[in-house]
Parts: C-alpha cells; structure tokens; sequence
C-alpha cells in the first residue's frame, strides 16, 4: 500500500495517484463516485451563482408564497416566510458543502462515512423518494402547460368545466381533464428523455430558463391587469392577513409555523446531496458565495411574483389562485399562451429529468446494480411518482403541498443534522477518503457496514413529529409537529454526537497524527 493515500494543496484534498490505481479494482469504486481530483474543482463563483439561480426558477418556487396567500397569511408576510425559511436551510447546505469542496467526495461517499458503506442505502434511498415527489409535482407542472397547449388547438383542453374525480390520500380529489391528460403526456416525455439521455434536448437547457423569467414577469403584468382600476401595484401586497382563513387553517402558529418549516424542507434534499455539486468548487469562498447569491435572491423574487399572483386572483376572484399554470388557462390570446406554455414546459422537462429523476433512477439501481439497471430505475421512478406520489394531491392545493414538504423535511432533517455533527464535530473533518472504498477492512465499516448511532439518532429524531398524521393528538403533539424541522434536526444532532462516543463508532475516527501520516502536502 502507498505510504501516502492522499495529497493536500491549499487546503484541498485529492487521492494519490498510488491509491486511484489501487482502488480502481475494487466493487466499492467506480467511475460515479471517485473523488474529484484538485485540477477537476474550477467552478466559480458565477458558475456555482447560476446552478442555483436555474434551480430556483421554477413554478414550484412561485407556490410556496402563493399556498401561504391560500391560507390567509398577507402578501408581505408570505414573501419574508419564503425568504426566512431559504435563509435557515442555506445553514445546512453550507455546512454540507464543505466536505465536497474539501476532499472532492460526492453525497454517496458522505453517506458511507456517516452511516456506513451499506446503511448509507438509507439517506440514497430517502433522497431518491423525496425526488420522485418532486418528479411527480413539476409533471404536474409540465401536464398544465402541455394541456394549455394541446387547448390551443382543441378548446375542450382548456376547458375548466371539464372535470374528474381521482383518487388520492386526501380523498377523491376533483382535477382539470385537460391537466391531467397532459400530465399523463408530461410525464411519458419525462421518461423518454430519461431513459434516452439528457442529449436529446441538450439544446432547450440554453433558452428555457431565460423563457421562463419572462414567463414570470408576464404572469405579474397579468396579476397586475386583473386589480387594474381598484387599486395601485404596491397596494395589492400591503393588503393585510385574512384571519378568517387562518383560523380555519388552524389558527396563526400552525399556519406560518407550518408554513416555514415547509419553506426549509423545500431544498431539504439539496442540504443531504450538496457535495455532488460542491465537489467541483475551486475554493471554500467560491461555493460559499456562490449559494450565499444564486439561491436567497431569486428565491425571494420568485416569492414577490407568487405571493402577488395569488393575492390579485383573490381580490379580483374571491378567492387565491394556487396553481400559477392555471393562468394560462384564463388567457385568451393564443399566441401569448402557446409561448407561455412552451416556455414552462421546455424549463420544467431540463430540472425534472437532471435532478428528479436521473438522481432517483441512480439510487434505486444502486440497490441491486446486476438486477436493477438505471434504465429499469428510471422506470420505477416514474411509476413510483404517479402512482404513489399522487401530484393532484400533493400539489393539489397551499395546505397538501406544506403537508408533503413538512412531513418529508421531518425525516430528511435529522439525516442533515448527523452527517453535520458527524463531520465538524465527531470527526474534526478528518477523513480517510482511502477507506471509504475498502469496505468491511474499511474503519468506516462499523458493525457489519451499518452505523447505528446515525440509524437509531435518525429513527428517534423524526418519530415524534410524524405521529400527528397517525392519529396522535394533544398540543404538545401539535407544538413539536409545528417546528418539525428545527425539532428532528437538533434531535438527532445532539443524541448523534452522545451515541458517537459509545462502541458504536468503532474505530471511525481518524487522529491528527494518523491524518498526517497518509495525507502529502504539495509543494
């Protein structure tokens, strides 16, 4: 074996060349999950700025201050939620971040220092689900636009009267034909490109994203058409709470409380896979600036467009528009809504391929690689979103849309929370990325390649809060369900960090004698 497995230079950490060589043969290693090399690390700070700024712009994003708006919280109020919430997750995700920019690891390799090489199947697995989630909404998104299209030519489309019934968790719930025939369409594209490849409409990702601002800035110019007359722009977001509503949403806690925590869940996924795309970073400073600018910013204008939308439609229609693709069904000139729609849908097919279903797809054929091949993956991802992850549930109106985000934040948060306390405070980001590919004579193996302080930590911290939505009741289950989020992540970091100094960490830690013996510094 090498004496040295690792080389240090300004900071960054990279295997040696002995230890690639070495490692290149082993099941544990392959070409997905080696760690980048310090050369292959050149984004920037705009080029970090821009990922996220192309994550952000969304639909999806719009409805976070519009779902507040359905459930009588005021323009201004639903905008500072979205930001709050963007804020208090961006803790994570820079703490997150570190690891990948540092030692060049993606999230399947910081899963394994943490939970172990085979427990590291548990967050995959999670992200991978909560993905199909989200592959199942921007469907839904993508199923309104290509129905708004398919009205263009065939006016029963866009036909709002034309209405069915479909099972759901929440009951039957009643949904546009129109939609739903283009969700169907939606999500078949969907599984064409996945199962294809992201290079068959490489081309789109240039110009969709830039369509889809515009997209935003016509939807408030039609907001704004709709209150033309009875008051001023500005007006539209001074207008205050609609305590009525509140109180039928469960009163003023429940609703903005439920409401943040929801807002933190939105990128909770982002805050476990982070190290995918920090590991490219050129420097700590450029991926810390790069988030600190490209996500908070166009997070809060997506929100202004959104609580403003939702707002105008309940002044002009009594009652908040939700879903901002429906909009396109109240426009009359064709020209403007096939644009539109076009513009939607060419956006939302690039984000919910790359990251809600090649992600996925990955995960679930990592299961079983000789039986279960990616595009079977994709396949099962796609299934598992529309029949399981019901969109015109989930994304069905303000309140099911929290409830999905906030019951999915509980369980993600305590994964973020011990990979955090795993990483600066367990192991004083000391790692031996050497071992992350030896397995059971790994030191990361623990006992029998599972980490139980991170298993039992995780279970512990998300049980509590879940109980509300089976049956448990009383106002402490509804206090610790309120703050799901913020309850699970301390929960399991602080029980994490107790559990860490029993046997049950084996021989994970790696000393700062040891670190220096296998890491070379560069001249």
């Amino acid at each position: 074996m090498a004496t040295y497995t690792q080389v240090e230079t300004n900071g960054l950490f990279e295997l040696s060349e002995e230890a690639r060589a070495e490692l290149s043969s082993s099941s544990y290693y392959n070409e997905d999950l080696k760690p980048t090399t310090v050369a292959e690390r050149k984004w920037t700070t705009y080029n970090i700025t821009m990922l996220w700024v192309g994550m952000s712009i969304c639909i999806p994003s719009l409805s976070l201050a519009s779902g507040l708006i359905g459930m009588g919280v005021s323009p201004w109020l639903s905008v500072l939620n979205v930001a709050l919430g963007n804020i208090a997750i961006l803790i994570p995700i820079q703490l997150n971040s570190n690891v990948g920019t540092k030692y060049g690891i993606p999230f399947p390799l910081f899963a394994r220092l943490t939970f172990g090489s085979i427990g590291a199947q548990i967050p995959a697995l999670l992200r991978a689900l909560t993905a199909c989630g989200w592959c199942s909404v921007q469907a839904w998104v993508g199923g309104g636009a290509v129905g708004a299209i398919i009205g263009v030519f065939i006016s029963k489309f866009a036909d709002q009267n034309w209405m069915m019934s479909l099972p759901s968790w929440g009951g039957m719930a009643p949904v546009m034909v129109g939609q739903f025939i283009g969700y169907i369409i939606f999500m078949f594209f969907i599984w064409w490109v996945a199962y294809h490849g992201m290079d068959r409409i490489k081309f789109i990702q240039n110009w969709g994203g830039p369509i889809l601002i515009a997209v935003m800035i016509a939807l408030l110019a039609w907001s704004y058409s709709l209150i033309h007359g009875q008051m001023g722009f500005w007006e539209v977001m001074s207008m205050g709470n609609d305590d009525a509503l509140i109180e039928a949403n469960g009163g003023w806690w429940m609703v903005y409380m439920g409401g943040l925590m929801g807002n933190i869940a939105f990128w909770a996924t982002l805050a476990l896979n982070i190290p995918d795309f920090s590991r490219y970073a050129r420097s700590q400073k450029d991926q810390f600036w790069g988030q600190m600018l490209g996500m908070p910013i166009p997070m809060a204008f997506c929100a202004f467009v959104g609580a403003y939308y939702a707002q105008a439609s309940k002044v002009a229609f009594g009652e908040a528009m939700f879903d901002p693709t429906m909009v396109l069904y109240y426009l009359d000139n064709k020209l403007i809504v096939l644009i539109s729609a076009l513009g939607t849908v060419a956006a939302t097919i690039t984000t919910c391929v790359a990251a809600n279903v090649v992600a996925p797809a990955n995960g679930i054929a990592n299961i079983n690689p000789k039986k279960i091949s990616y595009k079977m993956g994709v396949v099962i991802t796609v299934l598992f979103a529309f029949f399981i992850l019901q969109a015109w549930w989930i994304y069905g109106s303000g309140a099911a849309y929290f409830t999905w985000m906030n019951a999915y934040g509980t369980i993600l948060s305590p994964i973020a929370a011990i990979l955090i306390a795993d990483y600066w405070i367990v192991k004083k980001q000391r790692i031996d990325v050497n071992d992350l590919f030896k397995g059971p004579q790994g030191r990361y193996w623990y006992s029998g390649g599972w980490n139980w302080a991170a298993v039992i930590s995780w279970v512990c911290a998300f049980i509590l809060p879940l109980l509300l939505y089976f049956g448990a009741s009383g106002p402490f289950f509804s206090f610790v369900n309120s703050i799901n989020y913020v309850w699970s992540f301390f929960v399991a970091f602080i029980l994490y960090i107790i559990l860490m100094k029993t046997s049950l960490a084996g021989n994970s830690f790696v000393t700062e004698e040891e670190h220096e013996a296998f890491t070379k510094r560069a001249a």
